[in-house]
């Protein structure tokens, strides 16, 4: 058995002149979700249709679940799952009847086809809409729906490319918690995302790519250590006080602190985390410098995100980097 669900080494792929993946590499564990994260035009959706064998690469190679691309690409095919950013789904017909075109469409027989239409809708706790039209469902329920169709073969990889684009706070939490149960029955799901949030909640391991080639690889926690562990903030009551509280905060945290003259807001990286808040926290005090709020936080994927691409993910402005392993 392979040892990844997903390799890839190498791969070129250009549209004309533009080079859509410039020697992209990735290694997939298998049982995971694993993110891969830039923002758009970074070559995230070509490198899934490569993957899934809808686009032939230019150059380098990749396997999937054991299976060569571009040599076994009918092989992959019955292997794997794609979720695509809209949801396909027929409107006209209900929730159960979708599933069960699928399965007849995947060739599972008419008795099989509706046996697991059942297994999904229940998986995917949407037994009591089962009978409703497509167009009374949330964008969250649709997705669910589109992610259990992609699941009609139970397959051993499944890519979703950016499944939360435009749905709404409860829609992207439904579809989460979609993913979470697909991994622990066994799924590998590559996630495509330009949503730093979502990759932090669901990803095992991240991938960050720009310009068409992965510039960081590491779990989240690694790549948010790249650049500097815990930091202490202090938000001020009277913006007064803020050239002193950052005196403070830097005495302490024996760092230049950064300041937000606009929120009253100072925050610096500190090495011993609990001992900086208190030290902080009684300094001011003793000051007299009254607080808004003060504590601890950790990088957000946003800030490393700035700092190996020198733009944020919403942001298409490229940067050249050296790739980092975390």
């Amino acid at each position: 058995m392979p040892e990844h669900a997903i390799l890839a080494e190498g791969i070129r792929k250009n549209y004309g002149e533009k080079r859509a993946l410039d020697g992209f590499d990735l290694q997939v564990p298998k049982g995971m979700v694993y993110g891969l994260l830039g923002p758009n035009g970074a070559g995230k959706t070509t490198a899934v249709r490569i993957l899934t064998t809808l686009v032939r690469l230019d150059g380098g190679r990749a396997e999937v679940a054991g299976l060569d691309v571009a040599t076994q690409a009918r092989q992959v095919r019955r292997r794997i799952g794609l979720a695509g950013q809209h949801a396909a789904v027929d409107e006209i017909l209900t929730g159960r009847q979708n599933l069960r075109m699928f399965g007849r469409l995947f060739h599972l027989g008419k008795k099989r086809a509706a046996e697991r239409a059942e297994e999904l809708l229940e998986q995917f706790d949407l037994l009591e809409a089962a009978d409703k039209g497509i167009k009374t469902y949330s964008g969250g329920m649709r997705r669910r729906l589109d992610l259990a169709a992609s699941m009609i073969f139970a397959p051993d990889v499944l890519f979703l490319d950016e499944p939360t684009t435009g749905l709404d706070p409860r829609g992207r939490n439904e579809v989460w918690d979609a993913v979470r149960s697909l991994v622990a029955r066994g799924t590998t799901v590559l996630l495509t995302t330009q949503y730093l949030d979502e990759a932090d909640q669901l990803a095992g391991r991240i991938a960050v790519i720009d310009r068409g080639r992965v510039i960081a690889d590491g779990p989240p926690e690694s790549l948010k250590r790249l650049i500097g562990g815990d930091r202490i903030e202090v938000v001020v009551r009277d913006p007064a006080n803020l050239s002193a509280a950052a005196a403070v905060v830097a005495r302490v945290a024996s760092a230049e602190p950064e300041i937000d003259e606009t929120a009253g807001r100072v925050h610096a990286p500190v090495a011993e985390r609990v001992a900086a808040l208190t030290e902080v926290a009684r300094t001011l005090q003793d000051d007299g410098i009254a607080v808004e709020d003060i504590g601890l936080r950790r990088p957000t994927l946003d800030e490393v995100f700035l700092r190996l691409t020198g733009h944020r993910a919403d942001d298409d402005e490229p940067a050249t980097k050296e790739k980092v392993q975390a």
